[in-house]
């Protein structure tokens, strides 16, 4: 199987890489842009799934479907995103994507999720479906945030604790409340998020 992850994150292009690699999916490539995506397509024939982050540059909201779609020869398009509504997902699925997939999926949730794309099915989480709208991301605490910041950095708890001057047990309190605050399940998870939705 061939899959193409699209998103201008590194972090969240080299994570579901290595989820999927990890699960035996033959060939994974990456993109940090529509153009590039295309390109992939164009150079290296059609993928079993691709994966386009729904705010990448170039995208110009589902338009990027569109012509993503066209590229692949309309085999499985699927939109990833950490941010977009209920309204946006219903939206994608109607203009053709093969699925909708919140990047805050588990991973193994995510290997079945394009798996069954792959297989012409189209995919979407019923629970994400049904949610109501979500809250605004001013949720956070200004240290909370500062904490946050740290991981997206790469830090230890230590070396965050460290740098704000606090102990290191307060700055796994606060890990562990952002991370619930944003859904996260881990620590990586939540750096994915805060870079998908620009909170630090």
């Amino acid at each position: 199987m061939r899959v193409l992850i699209a998103d201008d994150h590194d972090l969240v292009r080299e994570t579901i890489a290595a989820y999927l690699l990890n699960e035996g999916v033959v060939e994974v490539r990456t993109a940090a842009t529509l153009d590039e995506a295309i390109a992939e397509a164009d150079n290296t024939g059609s993928f079993d799934v691709v994966l386009l982050d729904y705010n990448m540059p170039g995208m110009n909201g589902l338009e990027g479907l569109t012509k993503m779609r066209q590229a692949n020869d309309d085999r499985p398009v699927a939109l990833i995103s950490g941010t977009a509504t209920r309204d946006v997902a219903d939206a994608a699925l109607k203009a053709g994507a093969a699925g909708f997939v919140p990047k805050t999926l588990a991973s193994k949730s995510m290997v079945t999720a394009i798996r069954f794309m792959a297989a012409g099915e189209t995919y979407a989480p019923f629970g994400f479906m049904q949610e109501a709208p979500a809250a605004g991301d001013g949720l956070l605490t200004k240290r909370e945030t500062d904490v946050l910041r740290g991981i997206c950095d790469g830090k230890s708890n230590k070396e965050i604790a460290r740098d704000l001057d606090l102990q290191e047990v307060t700055v796994k309190l606060h890990v562990k409340t952002l991370s619930r605050k944003l859904e996260a399940r881990n620590r990586t998870q939540a750096a994915m998020i805060a870079r998908d939705r620009n909170l630090v």
